[in-house]
């Protein structure tokens, strides 16, 4: 390992540390059914998507992905998953909130949870960029050989 990606494993704390802080946070109002996060965000998606009576295992299915993420992103041995994970994550999220019914600014606060999702986002990249040797060992036991990859 170079000095270069030691130093991005270090930085890759902070990262997985707001990762686990953001998903973590949101939990109190996803797993409780809280108005903001139902009538909000998920019963219009759960509308759009036309499974209005799924509205709630849509968001704890969500709510749980997050937890996922957030266990891995801590293990250090899972940690490039975790950050992948959450990438896909935020995908949809940014990509509901742009494309999707709820919108940049849901609740009138100039796009915080957008901007959120936006930098969760980042992060979760760059854990996965600092972690990206065993994301390319593990395509290469599948047989992908991606560019980057150090041969074994």
């Amino acid at each position: 390992m170079t000095r270069t990606d030691r130093i991005l494993r270090l930085l890759a704390w902070p990262a997985a540390i707001w990762i686990v802080y953001e998903f973590t946070w949101y939990q109190q109002y996803k797993l409780t059914g809280h108005p903001g996060s139902v009538d909000f965000i998920f019963q219009p998606l759960a509308d759009w998507f036309g499974i209005s009576a799924y509205e709630k295992p849509f968001r704890l299915g969500v709510a749980s992905m997050e937890i996922l993420a957030s266990i891995l992103v801590l293990l250090p041995r899972t940690r490039a998953w975790g950050g992948l994970l959450t990438i896909g994550i935020m995908s949809g999220a940014i990509f509901f909130h742009t494309i999707g019914p709820i919108g940049i600014d849901p609740y009138g606060d100039g796009g915080k949870l957008f901007k959120e999702a936006i930098f969760t986002w980042l992060m979760g990249a760059f854990v996965a960029f600092a972690h990206r040797q065993e994301i390319l060992a593990m395509a290469a036991r599948f047989g992908l050989r991606l560019p980057g990859a150090r041969a074994a």
